[in-house]
Formats: C-alpha cells, sequence, structure tokens
C-alpha cells in the first residue's frame, strides 16, 4: 500500500512539475502571427463540426512527435535577396537525423511554408558530392544567434544548439517571400525553391532579425555572446562560400570556414 501510495504521489508531483514547466516555457515565448492569410470564404459550421469530430477521433500521428520548436532565417539559394523567418517544428528521429516541418509563425493560424531536414557532419560525410550542393552548414546560424529555440530555459537551448553544431540542413521552401522583408505571396506560387543559411555578417536582412527578436522577446545579440564557447567546436564546413559573391560587403564570423 505505502508503496501505491508513493508511486501515486510521485507521479502527481511529476505532472505538476510539467505543468508550472509548461506555464515557464509559454510565460517566455512570445507570438508569431503569419502576415498573409490565402484567400478563401470562411469556414462553415459543418467544417468546423468535422473538424471538432476529428480532434476527438483522431490523433496528429506524425505530428504529434514534432516538438522541438527552432526559429531562424533562411535566403533562397538562387535568390539570396528573398528571405524569410523560418520557424520549425522538428522531430529527432535519431542522433543523426531529424526532420521539421516549416511554418511562417507559431500560432495556429501559421502558414505550412516547407520542410528541412537535418543531419549530423557524420552522416553529411557519407552523401555523394553531387548531393552536398543541397544541404547547407548550420555553424554560422548557431554561433550567431540567428538559431534559437524560444521558450526554453537558457541552459537546455545552449545545449540543444551544442549538439547541432557541424550539421547540415536540406530545405526546400514552397512558399517563400520575393521581396524580403515583406510579407510572402498570398498563396504558394511558383517552384519548391532551396533555401541556404547566412554564413557571413552582414548577410541577412537587419529588419527580420529585429522584428524576430521583438515578437519572441529575445536579443539575438546577447544570445551570440552567450555562445562563444561553442566557437572551438566549430569545423570547417562546405558550403560557407555559397552566397559568397552575391553579397560582397559582408563580413567573415569568426570559427565558420568554408571546409578545403
Amino acid at each position: 500500500m505505502e508503496t501505491a501510495l508513493a508511486r501515486q504521489a510521485a507521479r502527481k508531483a511529476a505532472s505538476g512539475l510539467v505543468v508550472i514547466a509548461a506555464v515557464l516555457i509559454t510565460a517566455c515565448g512570445g507570438a508569431t502571427a503569419p502576415a498573409v492569410a490565402p484567400p478563401g470564404d470562411d469556414k462553415q459550421p459543418r467544417t468546423e463540426a468535422l473538424e471538432a469530430g476529428a480532434a476527438l477521433l483522431q490523433d496528429n500521428g506524425p505530428l504529434a512527435r514534432h516538438d522541438v520548436h527552432l526559429v531562424g532565417f533562411h535566403p533562397m539559394k538562387d535568390e539570396p535577396s528573398h528571405q524569410m523567418e523560418a520557424h520549425h517544428f522538428c522531430r529527432q528521429v535519431n542522433e543523426d537525423f531529424a526532420q521539421c516541418a516549416l511554418f511562417d509563425g507559431n500560432t495556429a493560424q501559421a502558414n505550412l511554408t516547407g520542410v528541412e531536414y537535418i543531419v549530423s557532419e557524420k552522416v553529411f560525410a557519407q552523401l555523394p558530392a553531387e548531393e552536398r550542393r543541397y544541404w547547407h552548414p548550420h555553424n554560422a546560424e548557431i554561433l550567431t544567434g540567428q538559431l534559437i529555440a524560444p521558450g526554453i530555459p537558457a541552459p537546455a537551448e545552449h545545449a540543444l544548439m551544442k549538439s547541432k553544431m557541424n550539421s547540415y540542413g536540406k530545405t526546400w521552401h514552397t512558399w517563400h517571400s520575393r521581396m524580403g522583408t515583406q510579407p510572402a505571396d498570398a498563396l504558394p506560387l511558383g517552384p519548391a525553391m532551396l533555401a541556404w543559411s547566412f554564413n557571413r555578417d552582414g548577410e541577412v536582412q537587419p529588419a527580420l532579425v529585429e522584428a524576430r527578436d521583438r515578437n519572441l522577446g529575445v536579443s539575438t545579440k546577447d544570445i551570440r555572446r552567450q555562445r562563444q564557447d561553442l566557437v572551438p567546436l566549430a569545423h570547417p564546413q562546405v558550403g560557407v562560400d555559397a552566397l559568397r559573391e552575391r553579397f560582397p560587403d559582408a563580413t567573415p564570423i569568426p570559427g565558420v570556414t568554408e571546409q578545403p
């Protein structure tokens, strides 16, 4: 009896901690609403009834495990003036592979804008040379504070970013901004575009970073300072120089170098 009561008490205590953690995380994170809404009529009552029924009778399947929220910025590799904020909701499949659904915000109204696959340095090294041109390096995003995991305690976020050092991402945007910091098209028009990463200071549009920081209540500059202990962990990466000619005035980031 005492053992059963002890287990019950432990479960209640753990449940309480989870609730407290959830409240703290929610309180720390901000909201980024989508800048555009697709054209169409308002939902009819029958549609809302079907949604309510589905919510009761179906689960979220694979989406239920996409519970790691990352926020960063993507330029399109062939059109790097096309830049956008990207909210990643990711599932860590194993230690070397993650897959993410990309959105233009973190509210229930956010629009699905693309996908990103993330691999470790070890897996990337096994890819054929032809395939590697689709995968962008992550070290600059991490070391500059461009990539964040909002809402979780700073030590946990730091550990998460440390685990992603030297990794690579393959990102396709099906819905993207054609005007930099301006809202995207009202619908996902045109072909999917391969996205890249920013690898030098002066490439990302400052207004994008400022808007992200304001909406989420973070400071990219402070985060960058806090991550300088990760610089010694950075290895040279493939793809660092991919956009160099498109941003001739950009300057190097300590620790971010092209792999020979």
